[in-house]
């Protein structure tokens, strides 16, 4: 999910370099996630989906391969940079505020968002809008971190450059919050779907102990926003240099905030 990054805006700006590395990371993380939950839901050839604030490239074209050739994917972001060049095929790219424009038009078997909402301020009227566009037997999968859920980066804290990493974590949580962020927002799920009206409603939750495309996000995560930790007094640019050079050597078994995800279908 891209907004500007603006006092409220969205922390992680799409437009820095770190941004396609931060996007990669997430692809290796939870695209099987994502599509075991899309599999599932017996999304295939002819179907439409929605792919909101679409980010990355990987799950429009994953969804591409599950319903060409008569099928459709529409992904939508606000920054559509890193998405454009997927456009083609059943693939159509549209540049869209979710809580604020029109949902795309045709009705959707499937309106898919993951780790967006937990950015988006008015989510009320973006939850609306996805179930809106929802044709009836249409499927709602929402994914959404829950940071308070596991608010640690490295849940086996055994030792300095364990404590300094969780501290930091804490730091970009409070630079979250402060732009608006629901930290609590993936364990709600559930219930917003419910409360939507959705039927067949149900739940998981994944999240990596430790994996090398942690470390990636992480390095690319903290280089994105120490301007704004050493800024905020949150940390000084020698605890930066130290915990990267920690992250650098792989030994640190870093986590994630579990990746909730939902679904829900329209009646």
């Amino acid at each position: 999910m891209a907004e500007h990054d603006t006092e409220h805006g969205y922390l992680l700006d799409n437009r820095q370099s770190e941004a396609g590395i931060r996007f990669a990371a997430l692809a290796e993380l939870f695209d099987p996630v994502t599509f075991r939950h899309v599999d599932r839901l017996g999304i295939g050839a002819g179907m439409r989906c929605w792919e909101v604030g679409a980010g990355g490239a990987s799950v429009p074209r994953g969804l591409a391969e599950r319903v060409a050739p008569t099928g459709a994917v529409v992904a939508t972001d606000i920054d559509v940079s890193w998405t454009r060049d997927v456009a083609g095929g059943v693939i159509e790219v549209l540049s869209h505020d979710v809580a604020a424009d029109p949902p795309p038009p045709g009705g959707f078997d499937l309106v898919h968002a993951r780790l967006v909402l937990v950015h988006v301020a008015d989510r009320a009227e973006a939850l609306r809008r996805m179930v809106q566009a929802l044709r009836p037997g249409g499927w709602l999968l929402l994914e959404d971190a829950d940071p308070a859920l596991q608010p640690l980066l490295c849940p086996d804290e055994s030792g300095p450059e364990q404590r300094l990493a969780n501290r930091l974590r804490t730091g970009f949580r409070t630079l979250m919050a402060g732009r608006g962020a629901d930290l609590a927002y993936g364990r709600t799920l559930p219930r917003v779907l419910r409360e939507a009206g959705l039927e067949d409603v149900g739940a998981d939750a994944y999240f990596p102990i430790t994996s090398p495309a942690c470390a990636v996000l992480e390095d690319a995560t903290v280089r994105q926003i120490r301007h704004r930790l050493v800024g905020e007094g949150l940390a000084t640019d020698e605890e930066v240099d130290r915990h990267l050079a920690s992250v650098a050597t792989g030994r640190l078994d870093l986590a994630t905030a579990p990746l909730i995800s939902a679904w829900g279908r329209r009646p």
